[in-house]
Protein backbone atom coordinates (compact mmCIF):
# COMPACT_ATOMS: atom_id res chain seq x y z
CA UNK A 1 0.00 0.00 0.00
CA UNK A 2 0.94 3.63 -0.33
CA UNK A 3 0.60 5.76 2.80
CA UNK A 4 -0.40 9.40 2.29
CA UNK A 5 0.90 11.66 5.07
CA UNK A 6 -1.23 13.71 4.41
CA UNK A 7 -3.52 15.57 2.02
CA UNK A 8 -5.69 16.56 4.98
CA UNK A 9 -3.10 18.25 7.19
CA UNK A 10 0.62 18.98 7.47
CA UNK A 11 1.82 16.06 9.59
CA UNK A 12 5.55 16.71 8.97
CA UNK A 13 5.20 20.31 10.20
CA UNK A 14 2.95 19.84 13.23
CA UNK A 15 2.72 16.15 14.12
CA UNK A 16 6.09 14.57 13.34
CA UNK A 17 6.56 13.19 16.87
CA UNK A 18 3.16 11.51 16.62
CA UNK A 19 4.04 10.05 13.23
CA UNK A 20 7.34 8.60 14.44
CA UNK A 21 5.50 7.10 17.42
CA UNK A 22 3.07 5.47 15.01
CA UNK A 23 5.92 4.00 12.98
CA UNK A 24 7.52 2.67 16.16
CA UNK A 25 4.28 1.07 17.35
CA UNK A 26 3.47 -0.29 13.90
CA UNK A 27 -0.06 1.02 13.38
CA UNK A 28 -2.22 4.11 13.21
CA UNK A 29 -5.92 4.79 13.82
CA UNK A 30 -7.75 6.89 11.24
CA UNK A 31 -11.27 8.25 11.69
CA UNK A 32 -13.62 8.09 8.71
CA UNK A 33 -14.26 11.74 7.72
CA UNK A 34 -17.84 10.82 6.77
CA UNK A 35 -18.53 8.88 9.98
CA UNK A 36 -16.20 9.93 12.79
CA UNK A 37 -17.13 6.97 15.01
CA UNK A 38 -15.75 4.52 12.43
CA UNK A 39 -12.02 4.05 12.96
CA UNK A 40 -9.66 2.09 10.74
CA UNK A 41 -6.57 0.46 12.17
CA UNK A 42 -3.90 0.77 9.50
CA UNK A 43 -0.68 -1.24 9.89
CA UNK A 44 2.64 0.52 9.38
CA UNK A 45 5.54 -1.79 8.66
CA UNK A 46 7.90 -2.30 5.71
CA UNK A 47 6.18 -5.55 4.70
CA UNK A 48 2.93 -3.81 3.70
CA UNK A 49 3.93 -0.16 3.20
CA UNK A 50 5.47 0.08 -0.26
CA UNK A 51 5.90 3.84 -0.15
CA UNK A 52 5.08 6.87 1.99
CA UNK A 53 4.16 10.18 0.37
CA UNK A 54 4.61 13.19 2.64
CA UNK A 55 2.80 16.50 1.96
CA UNK A 56 4.18 19.57 3.70
CA UNK A 57 5.07 23.25 3.75
CA UNK A 58 7.72 22.82 6.45
CA UNK A 59 9.15 19.40 7.35
CA UNK A 60 11.99 20.81 9.46
CA UNK A 61 10.86 18.97 12.60
CA UNK A 62 11.14 15.64 10.78
CA UNK A 63 14.70 15.99 9.52
CA UNK A 64 16.69 15.01 12.64
CA UNK A 65 14.82 11.67 12.85
CA UNK A 66 14.71 10.50 9.24
CA UNK A 67 16.84 7.49 10.17
CA UNK A 68 13.78 6.11 11.95
CA UNK A 69 12.11 5.53 8.58
CA UNK A 70 15.20 4.36 6.69
CA UNK A 71 13.55 0.97 6.08
CA UNK A 72 10.78 2.66 4.09
CA UNK A 73 10.64 4.09 0.59
CA UNK A 74 9.27 7.63 0.60
CA UNK A 75 9.22 10.98 -1.10
CA UNK A 76 8.02 14.49 -0.27
CA UNK A 77 5.53 16.87 -1.89
CA UNK A 78 6.97 20.15 -0.60
CA UNK A 79 4.96 23.35 -1.19
CA UNK A 80 6.70 26.71 -1.50
CA UNK A 81 4.51 29.56 -2.74
CA UNK A 82 5.19 33.27 -3.30
CA UNK A 83 2.48 34.44 -0.88
CA UNK A 84 2.96 36.37 2.36
CA UNK A 85 1.10 36.17 5.70
CA UNK A 86 -2.02 37.73 4.21
CA UNK A 87 -2.77 34.40 2.52
CA UNK A 88 -0.43 31.98 4.32
CA UNK A 89 -0.94 33.24 7.84
CA UNK A 90 1.49 31.06 9.79
CA UNK A 91 3.80 29.60 7.15
CA UNK A 92 7.45 30.33 8.06
CA UNK A 93 9.50 32.88 6.12
CA UNK A 94 10.41 31.73 2.63
CA UNK A 95 14.15 31.96 3.27
CA UNK A 96 13.83 29.45 6.10
CA UNK A 97 11.58 27.12 4.11
CA UNK A 98 13.93 27.15 1.11
CA UNK A 99 16.86 26.22 3.35
CA UNK A 100 14.82 23.34 4.81
CA UNK A 101 14.02 22.17 1.26
CA UNK A 102 17.73 22.13 0.43
CA UNK A 103 18.62 20.31 3.64
CA UNK A 104 16.00 17.65 2.97
CA UNK A 105 17.15 17.22 -0.62
CA UNK A 106 20.76 16.78 0.49
CA UNK A 107 19.66 14.06 2.91
CA UNK A 108 17.41 11.99 0.64
CA UNK A 109 18.13 13.09 -2.95
CA UNK A 110 16.62 15.57 -5.39
CA UNK A 111 14.48 12.88 -7.02
CA UNK A 112 12.57 12.43 -3.76
CA UNK A 113 11.63 16.05 -3.12
CA UNK A 114 8.99 17.51 -5.44
CA UNK A 115 8.42 21.24 -5.41
CA UNK A 116 4.75 22.23 -5.34
CA UNK A 117 3.85 25.73 -6.49
CA UNK A 118 0.15 25.67 -5.78
CA UNK A 119 -2.50 26.84 -5.80
CA UNK A 120 -1.91 29.68 -8.23
CA UNK A 121 -4.34 32.56 -7.66
CA UNK A 122 -4.51 36.24 -8.54
CA UNK A 123 -5.30 39.32 -6.45
CA UNK A 124 -5.20 43.05 -7.00
CA UNK A 125 -1.49 42.89 -6.03
CA UNK A 126 -0.57 39.46 -7.37
CA UNK A 127 -0.73 39.33 -11.15
CA UNK A 128 0.90 37.09 -13.74
CA UNK A 129 4.08 39.17 -13.76
CA UNK A 130 4.33 38.72 -9.97
CA UNK A 131 4.07 34.93 -10.34
CA UNK A 132 6.63 34.84 -13.14
CA UNK A 133 9.10 36.88 -11.09
CA UNK A 134 8.83 34.85 -7.91
CA UNK A 135 8.54 31.49 -9.65
CA UNK A 136 11.91 32.17 -11.27
CA UNK A 137 13.38 33.38 -7.99
CA UNK A 138 12.32 30.18 -6.25
CA UNK A 139 13.33 27.95 -9.18
CA UNK A 140 16.77 29.55 -9.21
CA UNK A 141 17.24 28.86 -5.50
CA UNK A 142 15.97 25.28 -5.79
CA UNK A 143 18.06 24.41 -8.84
CA UNK A 144 19.77 21.06 -8.33
CA UNK A 145 17.65 20.26 -5.28
CA UNK A 146 14.62 18.97 -7.21
CA UNK A 147 13.86 17.84 -10.73
CA UNK A 148 10.09 18.21 -10.71
CA UNK A 149 7.61 21.02 -10.08
CA UNK A 150 3.85 20.56 -9.66
CA UNK A 151 1.44 23.44 -10.21
CA UNK A 152 -2.29 23.85 -9.84
CA UNK A 153 -4.77 26.69 -10.16
CA UNK A 154 -7.14 27.58 -7.35
CA UNK A 155 -10.68 26.24 -7.49
CA UNK A 156 -13.27 28.03 -5.41
CA UNK A 157 -15.06 25.58 -3.16
CA UNK A 158 -17.65 26.87 -0.73
CA UNK A 159 -15.19 26.45 2.14
CA UNK A 160 -12.31 28.27 0.47
CA UNK A 161 -14.59 31.01 -0.81
CA UNK A 162 -15.70 31.72 2.75
CA UNK A 163 -12.11 31.98 4.00
CA UNK A 164 -11.08 34.27 1.14
CA UNK A 165 -13.87 36.78 1.70
CA UNK A 166 -12.37 40.13 2.45
CA UNK A 167 -9.47 39.48 0.07
CA UNK A 168 -9.29 40.17 -3.67
CA UNK A 169 -8.18 36.62 -4.46
CA UNK A 170 -9.75 35.09 -7.56
CA UNK A 171 -9.48 32.22 -10.00
CA UNK A 172 -7.61 32.58 -13.29
CA UNK A 173 -9.44 32.71 -16.59
CA UNK A 174 -8.55 30.16 -19.24
CA UNK A 175 -6.65 32.85 -21.14
CA UNK A 176 -4.66 33.71 -17.99
CA UNK A 177 -3.87 30.04 -17.39
CA UNK A 178 -2.50 29.70 -20.91
CA UNK A 179 -0.53 32.94 -20.55
CA UNK A 180 1.10 32.03 -17.25
CA UNK A 181 1.84 28.48 -18.45
CA UNK A 182 3.74 29.88 -21.42
CA UNK A 183 5.91 31.80 -18.96
CA UNK A 184 6.48 29.13 -16.31
CA UNK A 185 7.50 26.07 -18.30
CA UNK A 186 10.64 27.59 -19.89
CA UNK A 187 11.72 28.83 -16.46
CA UNK A 188 11.33 25.35 -14.98
CA UNK A 189 13.25 23.88 -17.92
CA UNK A 190 16.00 26.48 -17.49
CA UNK A 191 16.59 25.28 -13.93
CA UNK A 192 16.41 21.56 -14.70
CA UNK A 193 12.84 20.84 -13.70
CA UNK A 194 9.95 19.08 -15.38
CA UNK A 195 6.70 20.95 -14.71
CA UNK A 196 3.32 19.24 -14.41
CA UNK A 197 -0.20 20.07 -13.29
CA UNK A 198 -2.12 18.57 -10.39
CA UNK A 199 -5.83 17.73 -10.71
CA UNK A 200 -6.39 20.05 -13.65
CA UNK A 201 -8.95 19.38 -16.36
CA UNK A 202 -7.40 21.93 -18.70
CA UNK A 203 -4.95 20.55 -21.26
CA UNK A 204 -1.65 22.45 -21.24
CA UNK A 205 0.44 20.02 -23.30
CA UNK A 206 0.73 22.54 -26.13
CA UNK A 207 1.99 25.04 -23.55
CA UNK A 208 4.77 22.77 -22.33
CA UNK A 209 3.04 21.39 -19.23
CA UNK A 210 1.64 17.87 -18.91
CA UNK A 211 -0.78 16.27 -16.49
CA UNK A 212 0.93 14.88 -13.40
CA UNK A 213 0.23 12.56 -10.49
CA UNK A 214 1.10 13.57 -6.94
CA UNK A 215 0.86 9.99 -5.74
CA UNK A 216 2.61 8.57 -8.76
CA UNK A 217 3.01 4.87 -9.49
CA UNK A 218 6.03 5.61 -11.70
CA UNK A 219 7.90 7.33 -8.87
CA UNK A 220 7.02 4.46 -6.53
CA UNK A 221 8.27 1.92 -9.06
CA UNK A 222 11.53 3.81 -9.45
CA UNK A 223 12.03 3.81 -5.68
CA UNK A 224 11.14 0.13 -5.35
CA UNK A 225 13.07 -0.99 -8.42
CA UNK A 226 10.17 -3.13 -9.55
CA UNK A 227 6.71 -2.93 -11.10
CA UNK A 228 3.56 -2.48 -9.03
CA UNK A 229 -0.05 -3.15 -9.86
CA UNK A 230 -2.31 -0.34 -8.71
CA UNK A 231 -5.39 1.53 -9.91
CA UNK A 232 -6.40 5.17 -10.02
CA UNK A 233 -7.75 6.47 -6.73
CA UNK A 234 -11.53 6.61 -7.18
CA UNK A 235 -11.91 8.69 -4.02
CA UNK A 236 -10.25 11.68 -5.68
CA UNK A 237 -11.66 14.08 -8.25
CA UNK A 238 -12.06 12.89 -11.84
CA UNK A 239 -9.22 15.19 -12.94
CA UNK A 240 -6.86 13.74 -10.32
CA UNK A 241 -4.44 11.17 -11.71
CA UNK A 242 -3.21 9.87 -8.36
CA UNK A 243 -3.13 6.15 -7.69
CA UNK A 244 -4.69 4.55 -4.63
CA UNK A 245 -3.39 5.39 -1.18
CA UNK A 246 -4.47 5.44 2.44
CA UNK A 247 -4.46 8.89 4.00
CA UNK A 248 -3.80 9.02 7.75
CA UNK A 249 -4.53 12.72 8.29
CA UNK A 250 -7.53 14.61 9.64
CA UNK A 251 -9.24 17.72 8.31
CA UNK A 252 -9.17 20.97 10.28
CA UNK A 253 -5.93 20.21 12.11
CA UNK A 254 -3.29 22.17 10.16
CA UNK A 255 -1.75 25.14 11.93
CA UNK A 256 -0.60 27.05 8.85
CA UNK A 257 -4.00 28.80 8.50
CA UNK A 258 -3.69 29.30 4.73
CA UNK A 259 -6.83 31.08 3.56
CA UNK A 260 -7.04 29.13 0.29
CA UNK A 261 -6.87 25.69 1.96
CA UNK A 262 -9.69 23.22 1.32
CA UNK A 263 -8.63 20.97 4.22
CA UNK A 264 -8.73 23.54 7.03
CA UNK A 265 -11.77 25.75 6.70
CA UNK A 266 -12.59 26.75 10.29
CA UNK A 267 -9.79 28.27 12.38
CA UNK A 268 -11.74 27.99 15.62
CA UNK A 269 -12.31 24.29 15.01
CA UNK A 270 -8.63 23.87 14.07
CA UNK A 271 -7.54 25.40 17.38
CA UNK A 272 -9.84 23.10 19.36
CA UNK A 273 -8.71 20.04 17.38
CA UNK A 274 -5.05 20.79 17.94
CA UNK A 275 -5.63 21.04 21.69
CA UNK A 276 -6.89 17.44 21.60
CA UNK A 277 -3.66 16.17 20.00
CA UNK A 278 -1.71 13.63 22.06
CA UNK A 279 1.55 12.44 20.45
CA UNK A 280 1.13 9.08 22.20
CA UNK A 281 -2.41 8.47 20.96
CA UNK A 282 -2.96 6.21 17.93
CA UNK A 283 -5.39 8.89 16.68
CA UNK A 284 -4.13 12.21 15.36
CA UNK A 285 -6.52 14.04 17.68
CA UNK A 286 -8.21 12.72 20.78
CA UNK A 287 -8.56 9.14 21.91
CA UNK A 288 -10.86 6.20 21.20
CA UNK A 289 -14.24 6.69 22.85
CA UNK A 290 -16.86 4.21 24.03
CA UNK A 291 -19.10 4.80 20.98
CA UNK A 292 -16.26 4.29 18.47
CA UNK A 293 -15.83 1.15 16.41
CA UNK A 294 -12.30 0.09 15.42
CA UNK A 295 -11.80 -2.24 12.47
CA UNK A 296 -8.63 -3.53 10.86
CA UNK A 297 -8.00 -2.03 7.43
CA UNK A 298 -7.17 -4.72 4.90
CA UNK A 299 -3.96 -3.85 3.10
CA UNK A 300 -1.48 -5.65 0.91
CA UNK A 301 1.90 -4.91 -0.68
CA UNK A 302 1.88 -3.73 -4.29
CA UNK A 303 4.96 -5.52 -5.57
CA UNK A 304 4.24 -8.19 -8.13
CA UNK A 305 6.57 -11.21 -7.95
CA UNK A 306 9.49 -8.86 -7.22
CA UNK A 307 9.88 -8.40 -10.95
CA UNK A 308 12.74 -6.01 -11.60
CA UNK A 309 12.77 -3.64 -14.56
Amino acid sequence: MILSVSRRTDIPAFYSEWFYNRVKEGFVYVRNPMNIHQISKVPINPKVVDCIVFWTKNPKAMLPRLDEIKEYHYYFQFTINPYNQELEVKVPKKDNVVETFKELSKKIGSNRVIWRYDPILLTDKIDIAYHVKYFEELAKRLEGYTNRCTISFIDYYQKTERNLRGTTARELTEYEIFKISDKLWPIAEKYGMCIQTCSEKIDLESHGIGHGKCIDNKIVEELLGCNIKISKDKNQRTECGCVQSIDIGEYNTCGHNCLYCYASFNNEFVAKSRLKHDPKSPLLTGHVESNDTVKDREVCPLKRDNQLF
